[in-house]
C-alpha cells in the first residue's frame, strides 16, 4: 500500500505526507483485521493438513498389522549354508526345517574362441543362434567385432550375451553365453555363426557316439507287478513270456511287458538321451477267447505220447456240454491304454514317461526320447503293454550324449548347460533353474554352488519384521496425539516434552499451540483413541493375550519408571522392549488377532485394535471425511476472505488517491497564497522606502 505524497513540484513544507498516513492508518484497520483472519484460515488450513497426513500415515500402518499382509504370518528362511543355498518362504510355508544338497548348480553354455586379433573382421551373412525355443537370427552386413558384438548383444536381451576378453595387446577371445541356464537351454549355433564360430576354434565337429542297449532274452526281465485301475478278475497278468526279441527289434504281444536295466554310462550322464521307436498294430482281441472258455466246460488236458523222442499229442476232447446257467463267470472287458513307457528308479518308484518325450506321426509311430536328466535315479526301462487287442514292436533303445549331437563341439567351454541338481532329504532332483520353487510347498530354493556339507533349511516366523510392525506403529500412533495435544492445548510443556522434535518443528509446533482449542471432536477422538488402545479383546475364551499392554506396549510401559509422568497422561504409548521380545518369540498367531479377528464367523475382520483404529482414522482421511469438509469449510471462508480484502484495497486505494488530490491542491492553494502574501509584502515595503 502506497503512503504520503509524490507530487512534482509540491513540497511537504506542510507535512501533508505524515497527515495522509495518519488518516490512511485508521482506513486500514478493517483490511488489516481481514489480512489476520485470512492467515488464521490459511494456518488452519495448513494445520488439518498436518493431522491429515499423519492421520493417513497412522492408518496405513494399522491397516498393515491386521490385513491379508499382516507381518505376524511372515515366514523366515535361514539357511546354514547361504553361499550356496538360500531360501525365500512365503507366508504359506510350513515352519520346520529340512536337508538339502546341491550337488551342482544349473550352469548354461559358455563358448571361448581362441585367440583372434582385436581388430579382425567379422564376415558378412545370417547368424543364428538358439538358446532353447528362442532364436536370434541376426542378418549382419560384415564388418569389425565390437561392431559386430553390440549389434548381437542388442539383439540377444536377456537371452545372449557376446563379450571379448583381452589376451594380450593385440590379441583377444570372444566369448558367447547363454543366459538361461539348463539342458533345455542349450546354445546351438546354425547358418554362418556355426562355421564363423568354427574359424575362431570357438567349436568343432563332434561325432554322435550311440550305444545300444542289451536286448537278449534273458535282459527283458518281468516287471514288477502293480495295481491296475482297469484290473478285471480272471485277465492274464503282464509277463515277458508274451515278449519276443531279435537283434533289433523286441515284440511285445497283449498283457506282455519287461523291464530293461539301463547302464551306468548312461544312467550317470545328466546328456545322455535315451531313444525308441514305437509300432502299434492291432490283433485278434484276447479276451475273446478267454471269455469263450470262461463259457465252455473245462475238459482236462488231452495229453500226449513220446516215441524216441517225438512228442504227438492228442487232439482236444470234444464235447456238446455247456456251463450251467448258473454260473457267476462274468465277460471280461477289452482293455485299451496308452500308458506304455515307464521309468522305475532306485526306490522302486515307477514314472510314466511324459507325453512331451513321445512324438507321434499319426499313423501309430511315436519315436520317444528320454532325458535321463529329468528322471534322476533312473534305473531301469519298463514297456507294460495292458492292452487286449494290440500288439507293439519296439526298436532297439540305444543313448547318446545329447551334448554331441548337434554336430559340433566347444573346444574352449567355460561351462556347459546343465541342470542343476540337488538332494531333498536324499531324494535327488534335478531342475533347469537355480530357483527352484516346486519342491518344498510354498518355498523357493535360490541355488548358488554346490555344498561341501548337507545345508539345513529352516522355516521360523518372522520376528523381526513383526516387531518393526509394531514400533513403527507405536511411533506413529504418538505423533498422531502428539499432533492432536499441541493443536487442543496452550500448555508450553506439550512442545518442550516431546525431546525428539528438530528447531524448526518446534517453531511450527509453537505456531500451532492451541489452534484448535474450542476443536472438541479432535479432543473427543483422542479420548476414543486411548479407549481403543487400553481395552481387552477376547478373540476366543481361552486368549491369553488380549490387551496391548501384556505385550509390553502402554502408556507406562517403561521399566523402572515411577512417580508422576505428565506425557504419560497426555496418552503416548511406550515400549518395554525385553517384554516384547519375550511374547514374540511363541503368541505372533496371538498378537495379530489382537489388532483384527472376526466375531461372527464370516471370515471378515470385525474387531480388534487395528480394526477399530482404521475406521475411526478412515473417518477423518477418507475423501468426504472429517477433515475434508473442514478444508473444504476453509477454503470457502478463505475465497471470500480474499475477495473482501480485493474489495477493501480497492476502497483503500480510491481513498488515498481521494486524499492525495485534496491535500495536493490544499498545499497548492496555501503556496499561492504564501506567494501573494509575500508579493503584497514587498510592494508595500518599496513604497514605504
Amino acid at each position: 500500500m502506497s503512503s504520503g505524497l509524490a507530487i512534482p513540484g509540491v513540497t511537504d513544507k506542510y507535512k501533508t505526507n505524515d497527515l495522509v498516513e495518519a488518516l490512511m492508518a485508521t482506513e486500514r484497520i478493517p483490511l488489516e483485521r481481514e489480512q489476520a483472519t485470512l492467515e488464521t484460515y490459511q494456518n488452519q488450513q495448513a494445520a488439518w493438513r498436518d493431522v491429515n497426513q499423519r492421520m493417513s500415515t497412522l492408518r496405513t500402518s494399522v491397516k498393515n498389522l491386521y490385513s491379508f499382509e499382516n507381518p505376524f504370518s511372515n515366514r523366515l528362511g535361514e539357511s546354514s549354508d547361504p553361499d550356496a543355498i538360500t531360501v525365500d518362504a512365503s507366508r504359506n510355508a510350513d515352519f520346520g526345517s529340512f536337508k538339502v544338497d546341491v550337488v551342482h548348480p544349473a550352469t548354461a553354455d559358455r563358448f571361448l574362441s581362441g585367440n583372434i586379433d582385436k581388430n579382425m573382421t567379422v564376415p558378412q551373412g545370417r547368424y543364428t543362434f538358439q538358446v532353447g525355443d528362442k532364436t536370434i537370427d541376426y542378418n549382419w552386413k560384415g564388418g569389425k567385432l565390437s561392431e559386430f558384438i553390440t549389434g548381437l548383444n542388442k539383439r540377444g536381451g536377456e537371452t545372449l550375451k557376446a563379450t571379448t576378453i583381452g589376451i594380450s595387446p593385440t590379441k583377444s577371445a570372444l566369448l558367447i553365453e547363454s543366459l538361461i541356464p539348463g539342458t533345455e537351454h542349450r546354445l546351438i549355433l546354425k547358418n554362418d555363426a556355426l562355421s564363423f564360430a568354427k574359424s575362431i576354434e570357438m567349436v568343432g565337429d563332434a561325432d554322435v557316439q550311440t550305444t545300444k542297449l542289451d536286448i537278449s532274452t534273458s535282459a527283458l526281465k518281468k516287471p514288477k507287478s502293480i495295481t491296475e485301475t482297469n484290473k478285471q478278475e480272471g485277465m492274464p497278468a503282464i509277463t515277458n513270456a508274451n515278449v519276443r526279441s531279435s537283434e533289433e527289434n523286441i515284440t511285445v504281444a497283449p498283457r506282455g511287458g519287461f523291464e530293461l536295466a539301463i547302464p551306468d554310462e548312461i544312467k550317470n550322464n545328466p546328456n545322455a538321451v535315451l531313444e525308441f521307436t514305437l509300432t502299434t498294430k492291432e490283433t485278434e482281441d484276447i479276451t475273446k477267447e478267454i471269455n469263450e472258455k470262461a463259457h465252455g466246460p473245462e475238459l482236462p488236458d488231452p495229453g500226449s505220447i513220446n516215441f524216441h523222442g517225438i512228442i504227438v499229442p492228442n487232439d482236444e476232447s470234444q464235447t456238446t456240454a455247456k456251463v450251467p446257467e448258473t454260473s457267476n463267470a462274468k465277460d471280461l472287458i477289452p482293455i485299451s491304454d496308452d500308458d506304455i513307457v515307464f521309468i522305475r528308479n532306485d526306490f522302486g518308484i515307477e514314472t510314466q514317461v511324459e507325453d512331451s518325450s513321445i512324438e507321434d506321426d499319426g499313423n501309430g509311430n511315436k519315436t520317444v526320447k528320454i532325458k535321463m536328466s529329468d528322471y534322476p535315479n533312473a534305473q531301469a526301462l519298463i514297456i507294460r503293454n495292458s492292452n487286449t487287442g494290440k500288439e507293439i514292436t519296439l526298436s532297439r533303445p540305444e543313448a547318446y550324449d545329447a551334448s554331441t549331437a548337434l554336430g559340433f563341439e566347444p573346444k574352449h567351454a567355460i561351462s556347459t548347460a546343465e541342470d542343476a541338481v540337488i538332494k531333498y532329504e536324499g531324494i535327488t532332483i534335478t531342475r533347469s533353474t537355480n530357483d527352484i520353487d516346486d519342491v518344498v510347498p510354498n518355498v523357493t530354493l535360490h541355488l548358488h554352488e554346490a555344498t561341501e556339507k548337507t545345508a539345513t533349511i529352516t522355516i521360523k516366523p518372522d520376528k523381526e519384521s513383526a516387531k518393526d510392525a509394531l514400533i513403527t506403529f507405536v511411533g506413529q500412533y504418538n505423533q498422531v496425539l502428539a499432533e492432536i495435544n499441541i493443536l487442543t492445548s496452550n500448555k508450553p510443556e506439550v512442545i518442550s516434552e516431546l525431546d525428539y522434535l528438530s528447531d524448526d518443528e518446534v517453531t511450527k509446533a509453537e505456531s500451532q499451540l492451541g489452534m484448535f482449542m474450542s476443536e472438541f471432536s479432535l479432543t473427543n477422538e483422542r479420548t476414543t483413541f486411548q479407549r481403543i488402545i487400553s481395552s481387552p479383546y477376547a478373540f476366543t475364551d481361552d486368549a491369553s493375550i488380549t490387551m496391548l499392554s501384556q505385550i509390553g506396549i502402554s502408556t507406562n510401559a517403561s521399566s523402572g519408571s515411577t512417580g508422576y509422568n505428565a506425557a504419560q497422561l497426555r496418552g503416548y504409548l511406550e515400549i518395554d522392549e525385553k517384554k516384547l521380545d519375550a511374547v514374540l518369540d511363541n503368541n505372533l498367531d496371538l498378537i495379530k488377532n489382537l489388532f483384527g479377528y472376526d466375531t461372527d464367523g464370516d471370515l471378515v475382520i470385525d474387531n480388534g485394535i487395528g480394526f477399530l483404529l482404521d475406521q475411526r482414522l478412515g473417518a477423518w482421511t477418507s475423501t468426504g471425511g472429517i477433515i475434508a469438509t473442514k478444508n473444504a469449510s476453509l477454503k470457502t471462508r478463505i475465497d471470500t476472505s480474499n475477495k473482501k480484502i480485493a474489495t477493501l484495497e480497492d476502497q483503500l486505494n480510491k481513498k488515498e488517491a481521494e486524499l492525495k488530490q485534496k491535500y495536493a491542491t490544499m498545499e497548492g492553494t496555501l503556496n499561492s497564497l504564501e506567494s501573494q502574501q509575500s508579493s503584497i509584502n514587498n510592494t508595500f515595503n518599496n513604497k514605504k522606502n
